[in-house]
């Protein structure tokens, strides 16, 4: 965490100074005595330096309580272009998402990115609150897709398929107290076909099945 700077605001005033100095005459002559002006006022006044702002630092759950300040993934530029770097970005975003989902129990985002008739992508819909139900979260279940490829070929009003590969760690389910009110579920690695369509400027993922 960035450490908070905190900096007072001192104000020095410097008081005037009002004197007449003369200076006296040389021995035995004649001339004017010279005048001298006063020493000008000056005021100054330090200026606040802004203080940085704290960066939110990201807390993964444990049994102790839910995950903190989980960052929600953006969409990439690359994942808006109707391409084969396009569809591929893109599926990757939309795994991220899920892991976002299955960290913070929200799936809002991830429901705005999934096309109707994903019944895999349904049933992570509805489970997953569930397990954030009442005094419940669940640790673990982060998502990596360390291979993603496709062969495209643009297809109007077609979905166009990607191979991902899904790493997800082992999730546990706790209540209240740090108690695991069920088993875990163990850590997988499987091969997808997640089918993606590009409508209306943006890809959406229809369906998600497993590798056979």
């Amino acid at each position: 965490m960035t450490p908070r700077t905190s900096v007072s605001a001192r104000s020095f005033v410097i008081g005037s100074l009002a004197a007449a100095l003369t200076l006296t005459a040389c021995e035995n002559t004649t001339q004017p005595q010279s005048d001298k002006s006063a020493p000008a006022t000056v005021t100054a006044s330090a200026t606040p330096t802004p203080t940085a702002t704290p960066t939110a630092v990201y807390k993964p759950a444990d049994a102790k309580g839910k995950a903190e300040n989980v960052p929600l993934p953006v969409l990439p530029e690359a994942a808006k272009a109707n391409s084969k770097e396009g569809v591929e970005a893109f599926a990757r975003y939309w795994f991220q998402v899920m892991s976002y989902a299955y960290e913070t129990g929200d799936v809002g985002p991830l429901g705005k990115i999934t096309g109707p008739n994903c019944e895999m992508c349904e049933g992570v819909v509805k489970v997953v609150p569930k397990a954030y139900s009442g005094d419940r979260w669940v640790s673990g279940g982060v998502i990596s897709t360390p291979s993603v490829s496709s062969t495209f070929k643009p297809q109007p009003d077609q979905s166009i398929p990607v191979v991902v590969q899904v790493i997800q760690s082992k999730i546990h389910y706790w209540s209240s107290g740090g108690t695991e009110y069920r088993q875990p579920t163990e850590a997988t690695n499987t091969g997808n076909v997640a089918f993606l369509r590009f409508v209306e400027g943006a890809w959406r993922l229809d369906g998600l099945n497993p590798l056979q």
